[in-house]
């Protein structure tokens, strides 16, 4: 009778790669352009320039990915966004979507 480690290696073992979440930005009537590029800077470590190119899509078109992550990943930088836009007072809307569904 072999090791457990040997049983794992005879044997085909199959690792599904984890789902992945986007995190969606959304735009409002009040948040302002400036904290939309903060917040794409400081908690989704976009570049400025890559942060501003986003939130003017968010801006034209409703809304768009700040990013996507495994679950956990995503939901905290959600509550680090929500967060910051609870202490500035902006109605920031951010929202998780599973992709590949």
């Amino acid at each position: 009778m072999g090791t457990m480690t040997q049983d794992l290696l005879e044997h085909d073992v199959k690792l599904k790669a984890p789902s992945m979440y986007a995190v969606v930005i959304h735009n409002d009537d009040v948040t302002t352009m400036e904290f939309v590029t903060e917040v794409l800077v400081s908690v989704f470590h976009k570049t400025p320039p890559s942060a501003a190119a986003l939130m003017i899509e968010v801006h034209e078109l409703g809304h768009g990915v700040a990013g996507v992550y495994v679950y956990d990943i995503a939901v905290t930088k959600k509550s680090q966004a929500d967060i910051m836009a609870a202490e500035r007072c902006f109605p920031l809307k951010l929202t998780i979507r599973e992709e590949g569904v």
